[in-house]
C-alpha cells in the first residue's frame, strides 16, 4: 500500500513539474515587437489583473499602457485595442489575420468540434458557412418572410406589461422578459415553436422546459471565463468536471436539435428555417447535411445565450 502511494505520489509530481516547464516554455516563448504589456506572474499571467467590470480594468491599464497594450491570460496571449484607427485597421485591413477565435473547451464540444460559423477558422469550410447563412438564413427576403411573428411576439411582450400595471405602476424586470423575446422569435422562425411563456401558447410543456434547462446550462457553461481555457493543467485534470459537463450538454442538444430536424422531415409542410434548410438538403445533401443544418440553429441563437437564466 505505501509503495503504491509512493508511486503515485511520484508520479503526479512529475506530472506537475512537466507541466509547470511547459506553460513556462509557452510563456517565455513571447513574439518579437509585442505592445507593452505589465508584469505578469508565472502561469496566471496577467489573471490576476482581470477585475471586474472589466471595461474599467482594461480603460485603467490603457492610461498607463497606451491605446494598444498586451495581456497574457495564462497561456493565451490577448491584444487589447482602444484606438479607434487601430480598431478599424484590425477589421478592415487586417481581417483576414484576425478572423479567428480562440479554441475552447465550449465550442470543442457545443459547436461541433469547432465547425459552425461562430467558432470555425477561416477557410473553405467557414466561407462555404457564411454563403449558406447569406444567401438562406440572414437575406432580406428570408428575414421579412418572418415580419409577422416578429410583430406578434412583441404584441403579446406589450399585452403582458399592461396586464402586470394595469392597476398602479409596478417594477418590471426587463431584462429576462427581452431574453424571452428574442428567444420565442428565434425558435419560431427555426422550429415554428414558442419555449418561453409558461402556457402562453407553448404546446409542449416538457419540450420547453428541456429546451430551456439546455440554454440556462449552455451559458453557464461556456465563454471565456472560465480557468480552464487559460491554464492547460487544469483542463488536463478537468479541474471541476467542466469537459464532463459539456460533453454530455452537447449530447443533449445534438439530441434536442436533430429530434427538431426529425420532427420536419416526418411533416415536410412547413415555413420554418428547418423545412426550408431540408428542401436544400434534397438537392445539396453534402452543403446541407442534419450537422451543417444543427450548426446553424446554432448560429440564429443570440450570442448571450439566455442571460443567466
Amino acid at each position: 500500500m505505501e509503495d503504491m502511494l509512493l508511486i503515485y505520489s511520484s508520479l503526479s509530481l512529475l506530472v506537475v513539474a512537466v507541466a509547470f516547464k511547459l506553460i513556462v516554455h509557452l510563456q517565455t516563448r513571447t513574439p518579437k515587437h509585442l505592445p507593452p504589456s505589465p508584469p505578469s506572474l508565472p502561469i496566471l499571467g496577467h489573471l490576476h489583473l482581470a477585475k471586474k467590470p472589466l471595461h474599467r480594468t482594461f480603460h485603467s491599464l490603457s492610461e498607463k499602457y497606451g491605446q494598444i497594450f498586451s495581456l497574457r491570460f495564462g497561456s493565451r496571449l490577448v491584444v487589447i485595442v482602444s484606438s479607434p484607427y487601430a480598431v478599424d485597421e484590425c477589421f478592415t485591413k487586417n481581417d483576414v489575420v484576425l478572423a479567428n477565435r480562440p479554441d475552447l473547451l465550449a465550442t470543442k464540444h457545443l459547436d461541433y468540434n469547432h465547425t459552425t460559423m461562430v467558432a470555425s477558422p477561416y477557410g473553405d469550410h467557414w466561407r462555404n458557412l457564411r454563403r449558406i447563412s447569406s444567401l438562406e438564413i440572414f437575406s432580406t427576403k428570408r428575414v421579412n418572410m418572418f415580419l409577422g411573428i416578429r410583430r406578434d411576439e412583441v404584441k403579446r411582450l406589450l399585452l403582458k406589461l399592461s396586464r402586470n400595471s394595469r392597476k398602479d405602476f409596478t417594477k418590471v424586470e426587463l431584462k429576462s422578459m427581452f431574453s424571452e423575446l428574442t428567444f420565442n422569435i428565434i425558435m419560431r422562425m427555426v422550429a415554428g415553436k414558442r419555449y418561453y411563456g409558461h402556457g402562453e401558447h407553448v404546446k409542449d410543456e416538457e419540450e420547453a422546459r428541456q429546451f430551456r434547462e439546455i440554454m440556462r446550462e449552455a451559458f453557464a457553461n461556456s465563454g471565456a471565463s472560465n480557468l480552464q481555457e487559460f491554464v492547460p493543467m487544469l483542463r488536463w485534470i478537468d479541474h471541476g468536471g467542466l469537459e464532463k459537463r459539456l460533453t454530455g450538454l452537447a449530447k443533449r442538444m445534438d439530441a434536442f436539435f436533430q429530434g427538431l430536424i426529425d420532427e420536419k422531415k416526418g411533416n415536410e409542410e412547413g415555413n420554418t428555417m428547418i423545412h426550408h434548410l431540408l428542401s436544400l438538403q434534397k438537392s445539396q445533401p453534402e452543403y446541407y447535411s442534419d450537422q451543417i443544418i444543427k450548426g446553424l440553429i446554432l448560429v440564429r441563437l443570440p450570442d448571450n445565450w439566455c442571460q443567466g437564466y
